[in-house]
């Protein structure tokens, strides 16, 4: 018979053993929600593919669970009552004013966005401006005189508009706000000259536009870029079927964030498996193409220090302002 310190060191250790398990059984199926965009759009097709990607890159142990969003304003906001492993996506910018409680989020301010800390960049969104016809690549200037759908409400819609107002060609383009969904056909069938759209690329209604119909798109110079303020984006010669040009265009940075609330070794794995699975996840759909570790100097704010510490095991160059 077991005398009773034998029995207590026995019971001892088999509750070490079983908080161990369990402690391992939870570190092996971590799930999170990732928030980006609305169901139907590149960005929420893209969360689809990441969500993939992490579960196979973990073989299981993390996954990612996709919900809709109307936006990264919502996205941001839903930092104020999200759990620890909330993944969401926005424009470093937007996040700054939230920082900032600035823009929208002057009147909905809240501690818990000094939190937020970046973990990776995705594919940007990057202007389009498509102009039926055989050139390759077209100026800014060549819009006048042509009739141009920019959509409204958008991302897109804004910028170009913006653009046709700073290079004073407002009242030389007949603008067109109907809903950028119809633009492809409504080029086709000659009702428009021209459309503006921002998309991750290659943007598959560009490439619908394309793969029937003479196109080229419009390239910025230099100068024009640095005038519109916008982070500037190559889209690659062949990217669209036709284009055998580079095109110099504009984007907007989009990044992955968390909140410190997630854990190091959380941040660290998703970050990890995130870069190692890019390549994978680039020869099934492109957009993934265009990331690359030197996308993170468009960051702004502070990265998490579980992707910090994957990026300098890595020997992957950050800028001091993120660490």
């Amino acid at each position: 018979m077991l005398q009773l310190p034998r029995l207590k060191a026995v019971a001892g250790a088999l509750l070490g053993a079983a908080a161990l398990t369990i402690s391992l059984n939870a570190q092996a199926d971590t799930r999170l929600t990732y928030k980006s965009a609305s169901a139907g759009t590149a960005y929420y097709q893209m969360g689809v593919e990441l969500a993939e990607s992490i579960k196979q890159g973990t073989d299981g142990a993390m996954t990612l669970t996709l919900e809709e969003s109307q936006g990264s304003v919502q996205n941001v906001m839903e930092v104020m009552a999200r759990p620890g492993n909330y993944v969401f996506t926005a424009p470093p910018g937007l996040v700054s004013k939230a920082r900032e409680s600035s823009g929208p989020f002057e009147k909905r301010q809240s501690p818990r966005f000094q939190d937020i800390r970046a973990l990776f960049p995705i594919p940007s969104l990057t202007m389009h401006f498509v102009v039926s016809g055989e050139q390759d690549v077209v100026s800014l200037e060549d819009l006048a005189g042509k009739h141009l759908l920019i959509g409204q409400g958008s991302f897109g819609a804004r910028e170009a508009a913006r653009y046709l107002d700073l290079f004073g060609l407002t009242d030389k383009v007949d603008v067109d706000n109907a809903d950028v969904g119809s633009a492809p056909d409504a080029l086709k069938n000659g009702q428009i000259d021209a459309y503006a759209t921002a998309s991750s690329f290659p943007a598959p209604n560009v490439i619908e536009t394309a793969a029937s119909h003479a196109v080229g798109l419009v390239s910025f110079s230099e100068s024009q870029v640095e005038q519109t303020g916008a982070t500037p984006q190559v889209i690659p010669a062949g990217t669209y079927a036709g284009i055998d040009q580079d095109v110099l265009t504009t984007s907007l940075p989009v990044v992955a964030y968390a909140t410190t609330a997630m854990d190091d070794d959380t941040a660290y794995t998703l970050t990890r498996t995130f870069w190692e699975r890019r390549e994978a996840m680039a020869k099934t759909s492109p957009w993934w193409g265009g990331i690359r570790p030197q996308m993170l100097a468009n960051l702004e704010g502070k990265l998490h220090p579980g992707a910090l510490r994957y990026y300098d095991e890595a020997g992957i160059e950050v800028p001091e302002a993120l660490r």
